[in-house]
């Protein structure tokens, strides 16, 4: 009789957990295709290379390296484990049942032990790291779903040794040590209650241990857990090309209402898989410079609250199934899913919910964001954070008209005059007075030139930064460079304004600059402006550019190769270099700067705690160049701050945007007069 409860019971339960878990993950995936469909998948290989690196390999987790081997025995040891699950369930009805592995069963037995055992301990570790040691960026969510997984994880990895055990009793064997080492302790000490209660124990455990795995599987789908199931699929799906390149808005089809995202069924739907992809690792928020410095943004938060009112607003609100109650669910906003996809539209559009900007997530956390993909760079799953913010940006900037008095008056100024200070746009070449002797055509007043060097608003305008437009003007006379500028013909290059999100104006800005390079024939681009190197390099070419762009660190690095220049006088600096944002996470340039300085006499490179990929912004990007910081600490000081840690000289960059805020913020510490900001090519200048 009671084989027959127990079997039965077996099925019931499977089966209904079973259902659940189907009928959430099949809920999730009506959600994600709320949103509009994306264009065809290509390079495949590439994107299985992928999966492969950061899936199987993990790569992302180890950057920070303890989390990182945590992780990776809890990765492939939940899976091996699942092979001894099978096992497991059939001796709950098969006594002393083994897969008959023959002899090697003895080392598949080996093999679950310490994998189980391995798993326990990762789990025990991953609760230290949150409770005890209080890892900061897991504090950003420290929640009771948290404390499930760990409780869970360490009931699920402890019943199976415990149900081995009692099974070694139950049977009458010997303990292993050998081949069943944890599982034979467990049996040695209880050797002596008897096989009756070794039986009863066996079961007691048995079904703590299918209740366990049954309910983490239920509980999967609703919670960050859900990454398990997407991240793998995110991976493969993420975006193609360029690293941070935009979608382009098509502003020639009639049939578009409005533009930019308001809706959040007005992501794509591969945008989407990002929601439920999450692991609510923190690490996005832990590296952000504007949830560093005490801003309203948190990339984690932003991800998490747009997959919750993802979810309400799919789930709309039908009643709970009978057989689907809240308990098991978890949520009510769960155990409301639609299953169809038809049924979670029809709901959407015909039920109340909160305003994706403005309810859900704010105009403030939207401002904040400097575009630095820092968040992106760390997160391990491939979230991709930027891009919503931007197309967020769109919508208020191109639909509704909102958007901070700065940015109103910053894109006026662009509009006007081709600058963001509106400065008569006939002064842009007004800089060239101040060069001397130094030769710096425009390409009306040479016949032929190999590159047009971009000057840019920053360069043209704004009198720190045209030391720099001379020094690498300089450099360029010196190596013999046939160059040209486009003096009064240059306009603004249009990524400020994409980024903060009136694309109309960067599309009308790209048209008129590509236009101006056909004209003159223009092959080869190079720059001192990383943000304009990057639209250059990987947004105009959709618009119709075909030229070479390059940023004037990879053209000083290949003269001083070529021997066209050579430092040799001893500049004697301890240089504390800030990598670019645009440069460095945008592009992958972080050797080339540090290769020229280390070709310079007298220089020492000093590196911030925070250096390369892992780098804080400036505060710069994104349109926060023309915004003021009203929350919390000013990014430029923090960044400033970590620089001066260092006493260093100098502090060196190859950006004009960031320059001016370290330059800001060495003032704000008062120790301009001890410590220089220098570019580059500046310091490249002293050494010829």
């Amino acid at each position: 009789m009671y084989a027959l409860i127990h079997f039965f019971a077996f099925l019931f339960i499977t089966g209904y957990a079973l259902y659940v878990f189907a009928y959430l993950v099949y809920s999730r995936i009506s959600f994600i295709k709320l949103g509009k469909k994306s264009n065809s998948i290509e390079n495949f290989s590439q994107r299985v290379n992928e999966v492969l690196i950061n899936v199987f390999g993990q790569r992302k987790l180890f950057k920070d390296k303890k989390s990182g081997c945590m992780h990776l025995i809890l990765f492939y040891g939940f899976m091996i484990i699942q092979i001894g699950l099978i096992e497991i369930i059939i001796k709950g009805f098969i006594k002393g049942y083994e897969f008959s592995f023959g002899n090697a069963h003895k080392y598949f037995s080996l093999l679950q032990e310490w994998t189980t055992f391995l798993m326990l301990c990762a789990v025990l570790y991953a609760s230290y790291r949150r409770y005890i040691e209080k890892l900061r960026r897991l504090q950003f969510k420290r929640d009771a779903k948290a404390a499930f997984v760990y409780i869970a994880l360490s009931t699920l990895t402890m019943s199976i040794l415990l149900l081995l055990g009692f099974e070694t009793v139950m049977l009458g064997h010997q303990p292993d040590f050998v081949y069943a080492p944890f599982s034979g302790l467990i049996a040695a000490v209880f050797s002596g209650i008897g096989t009756t209660a070794g039986a009863v124990l066996f079961y007691v455990f048995w079904w703590v241990h299918l209740l366990t795995v049954l309910s983490f599987m239920v509980f999967v789908p609703q919670s960050k857990q859900a990454h398990e199931l997407f991240a793998m699929f995110n991976i493969f799906f993420k975006k193609a090309g360029p690293v941070g390149k935009l979608a382009k808005i098509d502003f020639e089809d009639e049939g578009v209402e409005e533009y930019g995202v308001g809706k959040i069924e007005n992501f794509t739907q591969l945008q989407l898989i990002d929601l439920y992809a999450c692991a609510e690792c923190g690490r996005c928020t832990n590296m952000c410079p504007a949830s560093g410095t005490g801003k309203t943004l948190s990339p984690m938060d932003l991800i998490v609250k747009m997959r919750d009112h993802l979810t309400e607003k799919g789930s709309g609100v039908t009643s709970h199934k009978p057989w689907l109650p809240g308990f098991l669910v978890g949520s009510s906003a769960i155990s409301r899913s639609v299953i169809a996809k038809s049924a979670a539209q029809e709901t959407a559009a015909t039920v109340e919910t909160p305003n994706l900007i403005g309810d859900v997530i704010t105009e403030g956390e939207l401002w904040a964001c400097t575009t630095c993909r820092n968040c992106e760079d760390q997160c391990p799953v491939a979230n991709e954070h930027v891009d919503k913010i931007i197309d967020m940006r769109r919508y208020l900037v191109l639909t509704e008209g909102n958007m901070p008095h700065e940015a109103t008056r910053y894109f006026q100024n662009i509009e006007r005059q081709s600058n963001p200070w509106g400065i008569n746009r006939k002064e842009r070449i007004k800089w060239r007075e101040e060069c001397g002797d130094i030769e710096v055509p425009t390409v009306n007043e040479t016949e032929e030139f190999e590159y047009l060097f971009w000057v840019g608003s920053m360069g043209s305008f704004d009198k720190r930064s045209q030391k720099i437009v001379q020094s690498f003007a300089k450099i360029m006379n010196l190596a013999g460079i046939k160059f040209a500028i486009l003096g009064n013909e240059e306009r603004n290059s249009g990524d400020t304004a994409r980024r903060m999100g009136n694309e109309f104006l960067f599309q009308q800005l790209c048209q008129e600059n590509i236009a101006n390079f056909q004209a003159y024939e223009v092959k080869k681009i190079v720059t001192i402006d990383p943000h304009a190197y990057n639209t250059f390099k990987h947004e105009y070419p959709e618009f119709g550019l075909e030229a070479e762009v390059y940023h004037h660190t990879e053209l000083i690095k290949k003269w001083i190769q070529e021997g066209r220049i050579k430092p040799r006088k001893e500049v004697k600096e301890a240089i504390a270099y800030h990598d670019s944002c645009y440069i460095g996470r945008y592009n992958d340039i972080y050797d080339i700067p540090r290769q020229i300085l280390r070709s310079i006499p007298g220089v020492k490179v000093l590196e911030m705690e925070r250096n390369r990929e892992d780098a804080m912004c400036c505060g710069a990007g994104g349109g926060m160049m023309w915004q003021e910081e009203t929350q919390g600490k000013r990014i430029n000081v923090d960044r400033t701050e970590q620089a001066l840690q260092l006493n260093p000289t100098v502090i060196g960059s190859n950006c004009p945007y960031c320059l001016t805020m370290l330059s800001d913020g060495t003032k704000a510490k008062a120790v301009e007069e001890q410590v220089k900001t220098l570019d580059i090519a500046e310091i490249v200048e002293r050494s010829l």
